[in-house]
């Protein structure tokens, strides 16, 4: 993959101010998600929880640093999404947001945060876009991206002789992206593309995608979307008696939530690819722990990651004493991630976080 950069600006690689300062005397974080619709358990109001945990864990280092946490529900809609954080940042002082959640309402607060010079740490986003032509020097993509999630699925399981894929997708800018991704994947590989059909939002019958999908005869069919649309249509799978083996369900988002949701029997079968996982070492275990007790479900991917963007935005202010958002990107940017969610992990120039795996350890290299 080409390394995409953003253009810094030059006040990010300037020394800090001489007045460093926090704005307001409160630095104030908003959370912005699906609180209520079909991908509330997978962000939602666990995400909301791990941002306030990462405040309470940091309370002994933040002192007399006060900090506030706002959280609104955008409902899925980019204009609902918008007037929140526009509100937020022009009228509640807000320094930073967090999750979004959606890649259509994230593509338009990235054009909010250059406008308005803020922070935007993004959670379970899709777009390569956020890292690609829409970047932004103070946007980070830090949970994942269609590129990620869809890479390791579509090349091994092509290479593999999974060579013919069928896509069942989200009719919104996730949905799309995420295809475009695979399908790159799949030609590139030897593959070949039968056919896609994409889905509305809201629905909850997802016969007639699912009879096309069956009718293509793809060896693979390859679900871009989640949540509540994930599991309604893993359901709808397995009534209409296509856990024969003929064709292979691969999900391209896959959360424990949505394993819990709709059951072993029914994700029998199913393929995924997750950027993190609860039970994975001691330190994910204890944080999980934590969580459970207060939020009774473990964390996913993305609200384990919110409480990790949380945790290193705040020692970045504290680091330098003022929650500027040049000074405090710059910050960020040069200070490595060790902590449960992530080890030795960095922000590339475009905006992307993660580690950097050394040449020949896995199957996916960035």
């Amino acid at each position: 993959m080409t390394l995409r950069t953003c253009t810094l600006a030059a006040a990010l690689l300037t020394a800090l101010p001489s007045f460093a300062q926090i704005s307001d005397g409160v630095v104030r974080l908003g959370v912005i998600n699906d609180q209520s619709g079909p991908y509330a358990a997978l962000t939602g109001p666990g995400s909301a929880l791990a941002v306030r945990m990462a405040v309470e864990d940091m309370k002994a280092q933040l002192g007399d640093t006060k900090v506030e946490v706002l959280v609104a529900d955008h409902q899925n809609k980019p204009d609902v999404g918008l007037t929140i954080v526009k509100r937020w940042f022009d009228v509640d002082k807000v320094d930073a947001v967090l999750d979004i959640a959606n890649s259509a309402v994230a593509l338009g607060v990235q054009s909010v945060i250059k406008e308005k010079n803020k922070i935007a740490l993004y959670g379970i986003v899709g777009t390569t876009e956020l890292t690609g032509k829409q970047c932004a020097k103070t946007g980070f993509s830090w949970v994942h991206d269609s590129y990620a999630l869809v890479s390791g699925p579509a090349r091994t399981l092509t290479k593999a002789g999974h060579d013919s894929w069928y896509f069942v997708a989200a009719d919104f800018a996730f949905g799309k992206n995420m295809v475009q991704e695979a399908k790159n994947f799949v030609n590139a590989s030897g593959g070949k593309v039968v056919g896609e059909v994409f889905h509305p939002m809201g629905t909850s019958d997802y016969s007639s995608f699912l009879l096309q999908a069956q009718a293509s005869s793809a060896k693979v069919v390859a679900f871009a979307n989640a949540g509540a649309q994930l599991v309604n249509s893993m359901k709808q799978w397995k009534e209409f008696g296509m856990q024969d083996g003929k064709q292979r369900p691969v999900s391209l988002l896959l959360s424990i939530t949505d394993v819990h949701a709709a059951g072993i029997d029914v994700m029998q079968g199913l393929s995924g690819t997750s950027a993190w996982y609860w039970d994975r070492n001691d330190d994910t275990r204890a944080f999980a722990r934590r969580f459970f007790e207060r939020h009774k479900a473990m964390p996913t991917e993305s609200q384990a990651g919110m409480y990790s963007a949380t945790t290193h935005y705040l020692k970045s202010v504290l680091a330098i004493k003022t929650d500027a958002t040049d000074a405090v990107a710059a910050q960020m940017r040069k200070t490595p991630v060790n902590d449960m969610y992530a080890k030795n992990a960095t922000l590339r120039d475009d905006g992307k976080f993660g580690a950097r795996l050394p040449p020949g350890h896995g199957e996916v290299q960035d």
